[in-house]
């Protein structure tokens, strides 16, 4: 099949859905998701959207917030363009349908997370994404101009490369127009001709063994940009969430809101003992790169394999009204957290590199553009402020319209981009191959390239790694092609990009910590407080 659309778009969270939304009513979409349209990283994201809303707040105050928990690596620029635009961004939200908690005076109940200085944070209960998710959906659903395609994995975008000229990274005119797309459910690969692509595509969480992200997140908007000799920066700086709750059995873990820290909850030892004021003057709501490296380190002193999060002195009733969700959760496996402490663990969980993009989402390929999780904007830094990354996504998916709509009417089809060939590839009948190097692959970086790292670890995980770099090539170039095989490649792709970034990284700062430039382990430099 060959489809043509005026809008391409890969990916069905808050990113990809408030782009669409916004460009549908100028020409055809075409929405790509590799499963279900609502299993997103924004249908788990628990805690909510940091916006100034209200007095004491200023977008200052949020400004400076950001760029201290990004440990000054931040573009200030996108920064203030970010918070600046938030306010508005956020009503349009409202607007669409979503419905944030609010206080018994009428207005916005919000939140305190980890890093902030004031109460700016949007919540749905605590399954903020799920509702946001949800209401986009319904919108999206009821535009005539959307088609969405679920169960369709999406292989490459199309460059110059596949009309048979070179493409490399010196060149400044490579251009996307459109991709290659696995239907799944009939193992047929189609070819989408787009006059601009949106890549939505999210995070690279399955990577590490232990992660908060769903299974979809594997990196492939990422890789694939990579691999048409796009940007791909920063990509050492792998967010991992302090609070996932501890059940081995679970995956991907369920991760425990660090609402929960801002209403009140404590981190302790299994000696139930506080231990957050080593490392850090504001305790528990310490930015999350400070407090998953505290954590980190208290469970290597004990030997222990998860610590502590207590919120037993929170009135039951609140607990119950505000967190539903993770009361629900845990009490499935037979914790009362009104008077049970909640076992947790970090684990891997946002990505703040990826693909390069400018102020209004423009990749370095041209008619490309990237927004949300697999993007590289510039807001983060070096680590992201709680609750930051879902407003990213509406406005760089805001932006990201605006051009796209200045731009896409003098952008021709480019009719002669031939089909994918397929000849010569057979079925894969060895899928333990596939099975046995995604473990080593997780096993590699959760061992070697995780919260803490050093020079020998990352220079071991990189000669690891090309081993099974070179065998899921060589299997890939002889497969019929399945969405195992496609994204443990993906995969492997992001993980080269992490430690390569890692290891011409020679510092440490925000979420990259080596023991080979070492500082205290729950570090911050307060001299950045001028900001």
């Amino acid at each position: 099949m060959r489809k043509e659309t005026d809008f391409l778009v890969i990916g069905s969270g808050i990113a990809g859905l408030s782009y669409a939304l916004k460009v549908a009513n100028f020409g055809k979409v075409c929405i790509i998701t590799k499963a279900k349209a609502e299993e997103t990283a924004t249908r788990y994201a628990q805690g909510g959207i940091a916006a100034v809303m209200y007095t004491p707040d200023t977008y200052e105050k949020h400004v400076k917030d950001t760029l201290i928990a990004g440990d000054g690596l931040n573009d200030e620029r996108i920064v203030r363009i970010t918070i600046t635009e938030s306010t508005e961004r956020v009503q349009e939200l409202i607007e669409w349908g979503t419905k944030f908690d609010k206080n018994k005076s009428g207005r916005y109940d919000l939140g305190k997370e980890g890093g902030h200085s004031e109460h700016r944070v949007l919540h749905h209960k605590d399954n903020t994404g799920f509702e946001i998710e949800n209401v986009l959906l319904v919108q999206v659903k009821l535009h005539p101009n959307i088609e969405i395609f679920e169960n369709h994995f999406t292989i490459d975008i199309i460059t110059q490369h596949h009309l048979g000229s070179e493409v490399n990274r010196r060149r400044a005119d490579i251009a996307c127009y459109g991709a290659y797309v696995l239907d799944i459910e009939k193992n047929e690969i189609h070819t989408f001709l787009a006059k601009t692509t949106m890549l939505a595509t999210g995070g690279v969480g399955n990577v590490y063994s232990t992660t908060t992200n769903p299974p979809v997140a594997t990196g492939d908007g990422i890789a694939m940009v990579y691999r048409a000799k796009g940007a791909v920066e920063k990509m050492e700086f792998i967010q991992f969430h302090p609070t996932a709750l501890y059940n081995p059995k679970d995956k991907p873990s369920f991760l425990i809101t660090e609402a929960l820290r801002g209403y009140g909850a404590i981190l302790k030892n299994l000696n139930c003992e506080e231990f957050m004021h080593k490392y850090d003057s504001r305790l528990s709501l310490a930015p999350r790169d400070i407090v998953a490296r505290a954590i980190d380190n208290e469970m290597k002193i004990t030997g222990d394999e998860y610590l502590y999060l207590d919120c037993r002195h929170i009135n039951k009733d609140e607990l119950i009204e505000q967190f539903p969700t993770v009361y629900a959760k845990c009490l499935s496996i037979g914790i009362d957290i009104s008077r049970d402490m909640i076992p947790v663990v970090p684990a891997a969980h946002y990505t703040c590199g990826g693909i390069k993009v400018d102020e209004f989402g423009r990749t370095t390929i041209n008619y490309l553009y990237a927004s949300g999780e697999c993007a590289s904007t510039g807001l983060h830094g070096a680590n992201r402020l709680a609750s930051n990354s879902l407003l990213e996504s509406l406005v760089f998916s805001h932006r990201a319209s605006i051009d796209t709509i200045n731009t896409f009417k003098n952008i021709n089809l480019k009719h002669e981009i031939p089909d994918w060939n397929a000849e010569g590839m057979v079925m894969n009948e060895e899928l333990i191959l596939v099975t046995q190097s995604l473990k080593d692959l997780q096993a590699i970086m959760s061992n070697y390239v995780g919260i803490v790292r050093s020079n020998i670890r990352l220079k071991r995980a990189f000669d690891r790694l090309e081993i099974i770099y070179r065998e899921t090539e060589e299997l890939y170039d002889q497969s019929i092609l399945t969405v195992k095989i496609c994204e443990l490649r993906n995969m492997i792709t992001v993980a080269y990009l992490i430690i390569k970034m890692a290891m011409q990284r020679k510092e440490s700062i925000g979420l990259h910590y080596s023991l080979d430039y070492p500082k205290a382990i729950g570090y911050h430099d307060f001299s950045r407080e001028e900001l």
